[in-house]
């Protein structure tokens, strides 16, 4: 008679309903999991089939179930060590079980064992190279998937700030008055040029935060740890201000939608980039949610608390299903986003980790859905001792310099003084434009900041004073910095053109006024346009438009230029004379910019070989930056270039 269990058969069938169980609910057993998961593979392949040989004496049907079941066995466990290890227990757990429970069976085996043995490792070789194949297929189709996922990433990031430059170009093309080629055009009203002042830092703005994003995508593919020691001290509602101002929205009645509550403010320590990237995640998936719920609103809240601060972004709109929260935070999973590519949360967790706190969604379908940010809370200590480390630093730079501090606002004058006052600088007060003129007139000053907003003569109209020497020819190259309450983006064009130096936002945070102020102590920005006359420049580079950009740069400086469109035209020109410096540009076809600098450098028939050479790329990697120093590079500049920060580059060496 057959032999069969019934119990056995409902102990596996219970063991397999337990797997399912974790599908729905992956917390099931937490770490004990796996061990429950091999237990199931031991009893319910090895163990139960390899009893079912023996207890039908080695009945045909049953031998070719053996052979299934290590075909199954080692689909389930491709590592060969552990498929070798559950098949031993389970063959071994067999034959104890079959020996000690009834009936009693005589083993008769009828069949050809030396050719069934030889079976059995053939199986087990086959099962192994096809298990490999197929594990190398499905690596293969993780990585394109995961290289899909990087390119929907990038676009779908990009459209953010791809989509507020063309609104800018749109809104300055409105402005612009229609073109005719025989009339006088009329003049743009105040109203018009302040609103393409507007569109022009918006769209810098854009292009800045754009450029970050791909820096931080990039260095998610590379599992690129997140620096912490860039991290500083921030106002959370400074920033968090910050991060709405400048979010690209499609138009007012949208931005009218989204609310910022703080009743008190207080520090977080952090990277102002990468918390801006985090609200700007969580704005734009709360628009997308209540597009189509008009009366839905988004409020973004501050609290206080006793361990951890925290930010709340709550919206009203449809809601999160229950069974989609404890998966919103796991790369390329998305909850009813159409185009969505799941890094996005995934990426908001990682930066949050890094900051020392966490981000967790609570939401309820029909209602609202809220995340929160919770940041521990920054203690005194801490804090003082990160005061005492920026005075040790910087005291030297500050003492004794003289600081001329204009703003008609009392109380906003007062936290600048009191972060200022342990370097032992020298502070003096005007209550607007016109006083500091005066005082500008009688008394010499190594920094100016300047509110913007102020009556009698507001802070553009008192630096363009300054700046044509209306306050003395000795003040007119004195640094000036905007202060202003309005977002930053705004200020940024419009401090640039009257001739600032740099701005800073109202509340002032403390590390924020000190950096700003230190380099500008330093004497590293000069007002003057330096001439750079007799200096002999090298732009190699494929992309005549690069080329155009950095002509347009070294132009305004009184530079000599000298243009290669590739590496191999670069080495003809150096054979036959010489220059000051080359910019380099890295990713050029058929000899890139490091092969040519290598070959420059070890080739003593070109004229300069130990010229100086300044590398140009979009990558911002360490170890790229390392693979162009170590070919011979001086130097190394991130595309796109800023204009200030070549200049101060072409200057230390020129003068080196």
């Amino acid at each position: 008679m057959e032999y069969d269990s019934l119990v056995l058969r409902l102990i596996a069938v219970a063991l397999c309903l337990g797997c399912l169980f974790k599908v729905k609910n992956p917390d099931f057993l937490g770490k004990y999991f796996p061990i429950y998961w091999h237990l199931t593979i031991i009893i319910v392949l090895p163990f139960i089939l390899t009893l079912m040989v023996l207890k039908n004496n080695f009945h045909e049907a049953w031998l070719y179930w053996e052979i299934f079941m290590i075909f199954v066995t080692i689909a389930f466990v491709p590592n060969l060590l552990m498929f070798l290890f559950d098949l031993f227990i389970g063959v071994v757990a067999a034959i104890a079980f079959f020996y000690l429970t009834p009936p009693f069976v005589v083993l008769d085996p009828q069949f050809d064992i030396p050719p069934y043995v030889l079976l059995v490792v053939f199986s087990i070789v086959a099962g192994y190279v096809f298990s490999y194949s197929n594990r190398k297929g499905i690596v293969a189709q993780e990585k394109n998937t995961a290289l899909q996922a990087l390119a929907g990433s990038i676009a779908h990031e990009m459209r953010n700030p791809l989509g507020q430059v063309k609104f800018s170009f749109e809104s300055i093309l409105d402005e612009l008055p229609m073109y005719h080629a025989d009339k006088v055009y009329e003049f743009i009203t105040a109203q018009g040029l302040d609103n393409i002042y507007l569109r022009v830092a918006q769209g810098q703005m854009a292009v800045t935060r754009g450029g970050q994003v791909i820096d931080m995508i990039l260095d998610e593919v590379k599992n690129k740890p997140i620096e912490k020691s860039g991290f500083t001290y921030l106002s959370a509602e400074g920033i968090t201000r910050k991060a709405i101002d400048e979010y690209g929205y499609e138009s007012d009645p949208e931005r009218r939608k989204l609310t910022l509550e703080c009743e008190e403010d207080f520090l977080i320590k952090a990277d102002e980039t990468r918390y801006v990237f985090v609200m700007f995640n969580l704005i734009m998936n709360a628009f997308y949610f209540i597009k189509n719920h008009p009366e839905a609103h988004i409020t973004v809240r501050l609290e206080k608390g006793a361990s951890f601060n925290k930010v709340f972004v709550k919206d009203t709109g449809p809601g999160i299903p229950a069974e989609n929260l404890g998966r919103l935070f796991d790369a390329f999973f998305t909850s009813g986003k159409k185009g969505g590519t799941g890094l996005g949360l995934a990426y908001c967790k990682r930066v949050m980790k890094a900051f020392g706190g966490d981000i967790a969604c609570n939401s309820v379908q029909g209602v609202y859905t809220e995340f929160t940010l919770e940041f521990p809370v920054v203690g005194k200590h801490e804090l003082a001792r990160f005061r005492e480390s920026m005075v040790n630093r910087y005291l030297l730079v500050f003492k004794g310099k003289r600081i001329l501090l204009v703003d008609d606002e009392i109380p906003d004058r007062e936290p600048v003084k009191r972060y200022l006052d342990p370097f032992h600088v020298l502070i003096d007060e005007a209550g607007n434009g016109k006083e500091a003129l005066e005082m500008l007139s009688k008394k010499h000053y190594d920094v100016v900041l300047m509110n913007l907003s102020m009556p009698v003569m507001n802070g553009y109209e008192a630096t363009e004073a300054i700046r044509c020497g209306k306050a003395g020819s000795v003040s007119k190259s004195v640094p000036i910095i905007g202060h202003t309450a309005v977002p930053t983006y705004i200020a940024r064009g419009k401090t640039e053109k009257v001739g600032m130096q740099g701005f800073i936002s109202k509340p002032v945070a403390e590390p924020e006024l000190i950096n700003l102020l230190a380099p500008i102590l330093k004497g590293e920005y000069s007002i003057e346009k330096k001439d750079f006359s007799g200096i002999n420049v090298m732009l190699v580079d494929d992309s005549s438009f690069n080329r155009l950009v950095l002509r347009g740069i070294l132009e305004k400086h009184n530079v000599g230029i000298i243009e290669a469109v590739s590496g191999k035209k670069a080495i003809e020109k150096l054979r036959r004379g010489s220059c000051d410096l080359i910019l380099m540009d890295i990713q050029m076809p058929e000899l890139n910019g490091i092969e040519t600098t290598r070959v420059i450098r070890n080739n003593g028939f070109v004229c300069n070989k130990d010229v100086t050479i300044i590398g140009l790329s979009g990558e911002s990697g360490e170890e790229e930056i390392e693979h162009a120093l170590a070919a011979g590079m001086n130097d190394y500049l991130l595309k796109p270039v800023d204009s200030n920060v070549l200049m101060s580059k072409i200057e230390k060496w020129v003068k080196s």
